[in-house]
């Protein structure tokens, strides 16, 4: 077997006419290539399953924002998604269904469409010779749309063509146009007609339609609203802003149609209730030191700043709601506190939503930690028990020197209980001859006395003189005189 044969797989490729994602083409971003219009025109269905939900009118979604309804007088079996041939004037025109039952009677409500207004009728279920005259059409469109502009601009026409949609017969044309002024497109309308041989409807469109129809992200990272969900548009104003405490800068208020976004409208409703509930801004507030007045707000927390001055942030003090209308109340009855708050109420009450940033020092972990020593038994006790003599000679003061212990030492001083005790030295008297050698203390005891298990802890402190201790000349004669005595 050839190791460099490459077998060839054919991969089905999705029908140009349905959906990759869905296939009732209720998908977002546009995927179904505009064949049933944006997806803020789809809705969906609730009561498709409750029995007896039959109504003669359907809903017909076209190209764009487009949308009819028509009346299926023979009782054609539709549901949502089906392509549908419909009555047009003149001709006949191909859509896909949008929404069918006891719905469309609410839709046909929400859209303002008159009673005495003409249903055209739905033909028949799209043949394949309806969509392929239908996709002819279709791919018209661009090079129509190109065409028509340049012969706009030969007339000296102030407009822009943004689209052209044709009908599903390839027999007329919707041509869609933004301009600022009153345009007399009389001119145009006849030579389009010669040029491209179908009849032409020019409809005037506004630049947040011709945004919703483009498509793209929003600042916010989202798609365009008017491309998404929109379906009809309010007219924004700069007061709005205001509300909201907005920058006035054209450059973030205006979108990506030019005018200002309409976001700014989803949360004005909020603010101006909460602005209702706070002092006026034109009410100032009297102390006893100064005259505050209205400097800033923030509505959805109901706090206000008040300044010593009219346009500069002087002095400021943050109040509630609540204390701004009680000073109000105070001063309408002429009395005037000696401050706006409390000076309790000046600190500020720590958040126990704090700033985790701020709790450790981001070098904490450059530190080496210093290893503890680890103390003995026997050293702990004997620095206690030093310790303990060393408070009780603080608590004894001068009188320590005059005490005289148990064991005979003179100079007050304990001894310790962990400490051998040794017999005291003799005291020698000039007077007095030297002893024999016989009343001496013999060698073995010195020697027992000096070999100790334990060492005695040295205690610093400054040697006290003891009476009768032998008095050294400069020279260092003091042994030999006592022994000569």
């Amino acid at each position: 077997m050839d190791e460099n044969k490459i077998t060839q797989v054919n991969i089905p490729e999705p029908a140009p006419d349905t959906c990759v994602k869905c296939s009732a083409g209720a998908c977002s971003g546009g995927c179904c290539n505009g064949d049933i219009g944006r997806c803020n025109l789809t809705s969906t269905n609730w009561l498709e399953d409750v029995p007896d939900n039959d109504f003669e009118i359907v809903e017909v979604l076209f190209k764009n924002t487009r949308r009819g309804f028509y009346r299926n007088s023979t009782h054609i079996p539709l549901k949502r998604g089906d392509w549908v041939a419909v009555e047009a004037n003149p001709g006949h025109d191909v859509g896909r269904v949008g929404l069918t039952g006891r719905l469309v009677k609410n839709q046909m409500k929400r859209v303002n469409l008159r009673k005495d207004a003409e249903i055209l009728r739905v033909f028949r279920k799209a043949k394949p010779s309806d969509m392929e005259r239908y996709e002819q059409a279709k791919a018209r469109e661009e090079d129509t749309m190109i065409r028509s502009r340049k012969i706009a601009v030969d007339l000296g026409l102030k407009m822009k063509i943004g689209d052209v949609e044709y009908q599903g017969d390839g027999n007329k044309a919707i041509f869609y146009y933004i301009a600022d002024e009153r345009v007399d497109f009389r001119q145009l309308i006849k030579v389009l007609a010669d040029v491209f041989k179908i009849r032409v409807e020019m409809k005037q469109i506004g630049a947040r339609q011709e945004a919703g129809r483009i498509g793209g992200i929003g600042p916010c990272g989202r798609p365009l609203c008017c491309a998404t969900w929109m379906s009809g548009f309010v007219s924004v104003a700069t007061s709005a802003a205001r509300f909201q405490d907005i920058s006035l800068n054209p450059q973030n208020l205006a979108g990506q149609c030019a005018k200002l976004k309409c976001c700014i409208n989803f949360e004005v409703n909020t603010y101006v209730e909460a602005i209702r509930q706070l002092p006026a801004k034109d009410v100032h507030l009297e102390t006893k030191d100064a005259t505050y007045y209205y400097f800033k707000a923030d509505a959805l927390k109901r706090e206000i700043i008040y300044s010593t001055e009219r346009n500069a942030p002087v002095n400021t003090v943050t109040l509630t709601a609540a204390q701004a209308f009680e000073i109000i109340a105070l001063n309408k009855n002429g009395i005037k506190p000696d401050a706006l708050k409390p000076e309790d109420e000046n600190v500020k009450e720590s958040s126990p939503f704090g700033d985790l940033l701020s709790q450790d020092s981001i070098s904490r972990f450059d530190k080496k930690k210093k290893k503890k020593k680890k103390k003995s038994s026997s050293s702990a006790d004997k620095s206690a028990s030093v310790e303990k003599q060393n408070r009780q000679d603080r608590d004894n003061g001068g009188n320590a020197a005059e005490a005289v212990s148990p064991e005979g030492n003179d100079n007050g001083i304990q001894r310790r209980p962990d400490r051998k005790q040794r017999a005291p030295k003799p005291k020698r008297q000039q007077s007095e001859p030297p002893q024999d050698k016989s009343e001496q203390q013999p060698r073995g005891e010195k020697r027992q006395r000096r070999d100790r298990s334990q060492k005695p802890v040295k205690t610093f402190k400054p040697r006290q003189s003891r009476e009768g201790d032998t008095a050294h000349n400069n020279d260092g004669q003091g042994k030999q005189n006592n022994a000569k005595d």
